[in-house]
């Protein structure tokens, strides 16, 4: 979850900074440019902990900047498939859980939550609980979830967790009837290019858990940014 790495960075400065505070300036401009972001190989930078070296400027012919190349440890988070952590809700709806884990943001889906729990829109706040109500799952309420899929880009990291262990016959299921619906509407293309000699349009219909746990996430995560 949580490692200390070394790591590497290039600083550019504009000429203004060249001076007796040079090296101060480095690492300031450092901490900015790389605490709290988060990339793919490493996940989320949290702080720097030491500056190893900072190596000789290398001068930006026709710009006059100089980018320096920075040596470095810092602590940085990043969870894994397989890892169970405890989280914080922060929304709940008719689509799933979203919850947070320190800078990392969670979505789980509904059919990822224990079936005998429902969706309660009336609650307030919404909700998900068992029928005897002896378990509720609200905004705010500190859960543990099960990491089953992450997916981290060079500003973004999310995660898919699950309540429950999924049952991978379902897993396959859902994949071959996607790759099965692509396959036909295929063949139903080329089969219209044949006697229309043209190349038709043609709309395919995807309904199901599996398209709407995409359309969400894809939703979710373009309002975010």
């Amino acid at each position: 979850m949580f490692f200390h790495l070394s790591m590497e960075h290039e600083v550019c400065l504009h000429p203004k900074y060249f001076g007796a505070n040079l090296n101060e300036t480095i690492k300031m401009k450092l901490f900015a440019e790389v605490e709290g972001t988060c990339t793919g190989k490493f996940g989320f930078v949290i702080a720097v902990t030491t500056i190893d070296t900072i190596g000789h400027g290398l001068i930006q012919p026709g710009r006059g900047f100089v980018i320096y190349p920075v040596k470095y440890k810092a602590i940085v988070f990043r969870p894994f498939k397989g890892q169970v952590v405890d989280a914080v809700v922060n929304q709940v709806n008719k689509v799933g859980i979203f919850c947070d884990i320190g800078p990392l943001s969670c979505f789980i889906s509904r059919h990822c939550i224990p079936p005998d729990m429902e969706f309660d829109p009336n609650s307030n706040p919404p909700c998900y609980k068992t029928e005897d109500e002896t378990s509720i799952i609200k905004q705010d309420d500190e859960i543990r979830v099960y990491f089953i899929l992450a997916t981290m880009g060079l500003l973004d990291l999310a995660m898919f967790d699950e309540l429950r262990r999924m049952n991978f016959r379902q897993l396959i299921y859902q994949g071959l009837n996607f790759a099965m619906v692509v396959s036909s509407a295929l063949m139903i293309w080329k089969g219209l290019m044949v006697v229309t000699g043209s190349e038709s349009p043609i709309v395919v219909v995807l309904s199901g858990a599996f398209l709407g746990d995409l359309s969400t996430l894809g939703k979710w995560h373009s309002s975010r940014f």
